[in-house]
């Protein structure tokens, strides 16, 4: 199967299930299903700022790993078409995760390649790579894949001043995992300017890495599953193999077009399988 059409189908993640109805009458273009998808989420770390405090259950809201059950939580709290905004207040709590996610399961929806990607943005704080995801997909005529970053709005973008095109991300501003890895290793970066808040170091660009290789083989993981080839939280030291593994699989995801036979054969590592009980 080609790349592109083995990303033209959902994962079990993405499958929007008895919700698929609500994805027929979306438009086609990108900039409108972002829109869209802002008017949905409301970024966890950002709700304060569109007046909404986050307490009880609802905070709870970003760990829902499918679209299936985001599209429910969604229809429940307001059974609006999706094009219609929600105000703050009566959106999906969720992270960068669920935008590129979403946005991703729309675009398979309507047959066109997408897949989410895990990795590191320099564009939320200067001299930093924030952890972050996007959204990658295939732009036919043009035979490339496209990066996009689904989750910035305009109060976003004039807060951190942006000045490019969220829509088609220039290259060197996100850095898929499998990059920020290897500049680590080679001593090209300094590991602890890669996370968030007070979470960074090799461990957390160790974390994304597995997710993006995850992700690239349609398991687009929360940050709340933790097992096999995932670092220990905080991890200060590696052993030699183990190391020699995710430089492995850094080599392989690394860039915007990873060889698909490569990031296939790797998804094979036994350490790489779901869990028993583990349910999308």
């Amino acid at each position: 199967m080609k790349p592109q059409e083995y990303y033209t189908s959902q994962s079990d993640i993405s499958d929007p299930g008895e919700y698929k109805y609500l994805f027929v009458d979306l438009p086609d273009d990108i900039p409108s299903l972002c829109k869209i998808l802002q008017g949905l989420i409301l970024h966890m770390h950002w709700a304060e700022r569109y007046g909404v405090k986050l307490t009880g259950d609802i905070f709870k809201e970003h760990k829902l790993r499918s679209t299936a059950r985001q599209l429910e939580k969604i229809m429940e709290r307001d059974d609006s078409p999706l094009s219609v905004t929600r105000p703050p207040e009566r959106r999906l709590v969720g992270n960068c995760r669920d935008f590129s996610v979403l946005l991703t399961a729309m675009l398979r929806h309507k047959g066109i390649p997408a897949r989410a990607r895990c990795g590191f943005a320099t564009y939320f704080i200067p001299r930093h790579y924030e952890d972050h995801w996007v959204c990658q997909y295939w732009k036919r005529d043009e035979k490339r894949w496209i990066m996009v970053d689904a989750q910035l709005d305009e109060l976003q973008r004039d807060t951190i001043y942006l000045k490019f095109d969220t829509f088609d991300i220039p290259k060197g501003l996100f850095l898929p995992a499998g990059d920020s890895w290897l500049m680590c290793r080679s001593g090209k970066a300094d590991p602890e300017l890669f996370g968030f808040g007070d979470f960074n170091g090799l461990w957390f660009i160790g974390g994304n890495l597995i997710r993006d290789l995850l992700s690239l083989n349609k398991v687009e993981l929360t940050y709340f599953d933790d097992w096999g080839l995932l670092p220990a939280f905080k991890q200060k030291e590696f052993s030699p193999g183990y190391l020699e593994k995710l430089d492995e699989i850094a080599a392989a995801t690394k860039g915007s077009n990873p060889s698909a036979a490569k990031v296939q054969s790797l998804f094979k590592n036994k350490e790489l399988a779901t869990p028993p009980g583990w349910q999308p």
